[in-house]
């Protein structure tokens, strides 16, 4: 059984989509869980409308790590709310994960709207750089699959992280099991980060980020000011 953890914050505009993604896919052994910060618009409401599990959140790693302690699953996918997921994507994902006998394994990305800009920058900047990484320095965000043992062995997120959690988790992972990046399926991602902060603004945060935590270390103070949920409503996509 596959549990799907979705962390929330005032996410009426893009729940649905993800959520949608999810109940057209041909796998059905998986339950959803929504870990939510507060919300005060829609979000529970729609979280409920689709039989979601419903658990308290908070910023990011502590929602995975809640939704991960109510999760019934033998393995655990972490997925943003702002996503959508291709068809097939768990037949296709799940098939490669036995195949491969990885025990943690992340996704390369597809902005949407689809855009040349951001499609270009997404490839070149993220996906050929975890591709090309995938042994040497492991990245894991957006979608994580985790086998519910080496979860928990890991002790799940460190919530102390400010920013670049998910990949402390990918990369703590890599030192005791198996890692691997999933070639056969990606994820849609919505750009509203980079439209809202700018492409420079947030390719630069990024980078920064990836330096520190090389060099000295996990990302344990708000230097880098990273906000959870700030973004301007979405128009028509």
């Amino acid at each position: 059984m596959l549990s799907i953890i979705i962390p929330t914050l005032n996410e009426e505009d893009y729940l649905p989509l993800v959520l949608a993604s999810i109940k057209h896919q041909k796998f059905t052994d998986y339950e959803v869980i929504v870990a939510d910060a507060g919300s005060k618009d829609k979000t529970l409401e729609i979280a409920r409308q689709y039989h979601c599990v419903v658990t308290e959140g908070g910023l990011p790693a502590r929602g995975r790590n809640n939704g991960a302690k109510v999760a019934k699953g033998d393995v655990l996918f972490f997925l943003d709310a702002d996503s959508i997921l291709p068809d097939d994507f768990f037949t296709k994902a799940l098939n490669e994960y036995s195949a491969r006998t990885l025990d943690l394994a992340s996704f390369c990305l597809h902005p949407f709207p689809e855009k040349p800009l951001s499609t270009f920058l997404v490839k070149v900047f993220y996906n050929w750089l975890i591709v090309a990484s995938e042994k040497i320095l492991p990245h894991a965000a957006v979608g994580v699959l985790v086998k519910r043992d080496l979860f928990e062995t890991l002790n799940g997120y460190d919530e102390t992280i400010m920013l670049a959690e998910d990949h402390d988790l990918g990369r703590r992972a890599a030192k005791v099991a198996r890692f691997g990046i999933i070639r056969s399926v990606e994820i849609f991602v919505s750009d509203r980060r980079y439209k809202t902060d700018g492409f420079f603004s947030v390719g630069m945060k990024y980078f920064f980020c990836e330096l520190y935590t090389i060099f000295i270390g996990p990302v344990r103070s708000n230097m880098f000011r990273y906000k959870f949920a700030h973004y301007k409503k979405p128009k028509s996509e």
